[in-house]
């Protein structure tokens, strides 16, 4: 197996359905930081270094990347347990680590907006926290790129991170791991209709660092239910994928179990986005687990599902549609906003805005990241986000150190779904409940690393 093949593990957390009126209240929970004698006896180490990927043979990329793999190693913390990690910077740039999904604190969640420490180059860093609750995580590098395609999430600085639940109800009989990415990002013309948005292409996509044609199959017996934890790690891709014949239960969103578990043929992932989803093996033959752009296609993105005793050429076939909606899997409607006992309301208008240099800045509200002031919240407060993306294109929105409960989604009132990062569709709205129970600076950004970059984020402060 090669060196960034995520081996399966078998009979692991099974995702199981909660109810969608624990969504909208949960129950406090605490963010302190481990003491030193709760402390692992030894800190898992990662190593942040240049190191050469082979994406097929014959293709080799020169990237940074953890331990010299990508994805960097699977890390599995118990749930409840502290947990205490090393890093150390390889390469000839501040770097940092950035824990996405983990309610942990402001100093250690790897954003230097919040407060959180550098990794100099040659420096090391120990992280320190507790992982509050079970789910597929995982971490990254939060730096800048700009215009350099070989830094930030361009890179190979990614992984799973798992956190493994106290109990295990072995729901399905083993897990795959996938994890997409795009390589070689060069930026076209940029666009001039106010509909389009500036989007680098990419020469080559792949599942866990390797082009499908390189790759083994996952193999799989008849019978089996697998649970796939999909993972987007791409920059700025959105990415859709299928599987012929097959049907994905979705058991969780970013990691975190969704209230109505449904089967759907598409499985639609924003950046950052997690899904979980349960797949019983039950038409045997050799399939093409894969995207269902045809340009994603040619680009590699794509894994063989291969049955036991069975061989040849996988087989391909394009859903009739995607059946690909957040609404399916939070059960009965939320009530209405104005039933609910509300702290605040805050409504954040998206709008691209040309730059002086030819780039495409991002505003909310009419103003960029470092012209916006921060929101303020109490402790405890409960506060509705009024998201209107008024730009032609798709964002990622990603919340720092706390979940939010998916209420709205355009003009329908949804089942509440909790996440970290949700996708806003073109001239979209999305309402979102939020509560404040992680005090502490707090990084609310577009997960999409261009529009971070020029400018898409603001603040959250506690006061």
């Amino acid at each position: 197996m090669a060196v960034n093949e995520i081996p399966p593990v078998t009979r692991r957390q099974a995702l199981l359905a909660g109810g969608a009126a624990g969504l909208l209240l949960r129950p406090g929970t605490s963010h302190a930081a481990p003491s030193p004698a709760s402390l692992p006896v030894r800190p898992t180490t990662l190593h942040i270094a240049p190191t050469t990927v082979e994406l097929a043979p014959g293709i080799t990329r020169r990237v940074l990347a953890y331990n010299g793999q990508v994805p960097g190693p699977v890390l599995r913390l118990p749930e409840g347990r502290p947990a205490w990690i090393r890093v150390t910077n390889g390469s000839d740039a501040p770097e940092l680590v950035h824990w996405h999904g983990l309610d942990v604190g402001a100093v250690p969640d790897g954003a230097t907006e919040e407060g959180s420490s550098i990794i100099q180059p040659g420096g090391t860093l120990d992280y320190r926290f507790v992982p509050p609750r079970s789910g597929t995580r995982w971490y990254h590098t939060h730096t800048m790129a700009m215009m350099d395609f070989s830094r930030a999430l361009y890179s190979g600085q990614f992984g799973f991170l798992i956190v493994e639940p106290r109990r295990d109800p072995g729901r399905y009989d083993r897990e795959v791991l996938l994890a997409a990415h795009h390589w070689d990002a060069d930026l076209p013309d940029m666009p001039r209709s106010p509909e389009e948005c500036a989007t680098p292409r990419y020469r080559y996509a792949t599942f866990n660092g390797r082009l499908m044609q390189a790759a083994e199959p996952i193999r799989v017996r008849q019978g089996e239910r697998v649970l796939f934890r999909f993972l987007n790690a791409s920059a700025t891709e959105t990415v859709s994928l299928a599987l012929p014949g097959h049907a994905f239960t979705v058991v969780a969103l970013d990691g975190n179990p969704v209230a109505n578990p449904a089967p759907v043929s598409v499985i639609t992932l924003g950046v950052a986005e997690r899904v979980d989803a349960i797949v019983h093996m039950n038409r045997p033959g050799c399939w093409v687990l894969g995207p269902t752009d045809p340009i994603q296609q040619t680009t590699g993105l794509g894994r063989v599902i291969e049955y036991a005793g069975r061989s040849g050429s996988p087989v391909w076939t394009p859903p009739p549609a995607s059946d690909w909606d957040y609404a399916l899997f939070g059960g009965t409607a939320a009530p209405p906003v104005e039933e609910l006992r509300l702290d605040g309301i805050f409504p954040m208008l998206f709008e691209r805005r040309p730059m002086p240099d030819g780039m495409e800045g991002w505003t909310i509200n009419g103003r960029s990241y470092a012209d916006l002031p921060p929101l303020h919240v109490r402790a405890g407060g409960r506060y509705l986000f009024r998201w209107i993306n008024l730009s032609g294109c798709a964002h990622p929105l990603h919340l720092h150190r706390h979940n939010f409960t998916v209420l709205r989604h355009g003009m329908r009132r949804i089942g509440p779904i909790e996440k970290d990062t949700v996708q806003i569709g073109r001239f979209d709205t999305i309402d979102a409940l939020f509560t404040a129970d992680n005090p502490g600076d707090t990084l609310f950004h577009c997960h999409h690393q261009m529009h971070m970059d020029y400018g898409f984020m603001q603040m959250l402060r506690y006061t």
